[in-house]
């Protein structure tokens, strides 16, 4: 699906997601899902190689 807004989508959802768990949850609970959703986001990052990580990837001589 070329073009398709696949990373605004995840946002929304995401941001939705958050406006639900402040409004019933409460400051703590929002605090963790938007800790655990940029964790998720870093991991999901890592594993599609949009990060790069060359110290943790030793070298070869």
């Amino acid at each position: 699906m070329e073009g398709y807004p696949v990373w605004a989508l995840a946002g929304l959802l995401f941001g939705t997601v958050l406006g639900v768990v402040g409004a019933f949850g409460g400051l703590n609970a929002f605090l963790i899902v938007l800790v655990l959703g940029i964790v998720g986001f870093f991991v999901g990052m890592v594993l599609e190689g949009g990060v790069r990580m060359p110290q943790m990837h030793p070298r070869r001589q």
